[in-house]
């Protein structure tokens, strides 16, 4: 039940973005629902080797280096899926800041605090 819980609130988080980033687009909530899943899958699957390649990088920029790599699996969760899209890296950049803010704000008031396992 609470990933179906943490599912809707990413779907949300995303439907919210194009309001904020208008060079962020979403055609609906079914878009949203299955972009989601792939954003979860890929910060799974990739994320962590991605890190892992880039951990000299990522030391020497202080950590900085983490919000590059989550804009470009942010942007290419855009390239995957058809009706999610994304103009640029920029946008890819203040998106993919947006969506995790967004998502935790949305778990923290639905949820009461606890922690969603994001």
């Amino acid at each position: 039940m609470r990933i179906l819980i943490t599912w809707l609130i990413n779907a949300l988080a995303l439907l919210i973005l194009p309001y904020i980033i208008p060079s962020i687009q979403i055609r609906g909530f079914g878009t949203a629902l299955a972009a989601a899943v792939v954003l979860g899958l890929i910060n799974a699957l990739i994320r962590p080797l991605l890190v892992l390649l880039t951990l000299p990088v990522t030391v020497l920029t202080l950590g900085l280096f983490i919000f590059v790599i989550n804009a470009l699996l942010f942007q290419f969760a855009a390239w995957i899926l058809k009706g999610f899209e994304v103009a640029d890296f920029w946008s890819a950049l203040f998106g993919s800041i947006l969506y995790s803010l967004i998502s935790w704000l949305l778990a923290w008031l639905i949820l009461g605090g606890r922690s969603p396992n994001l």
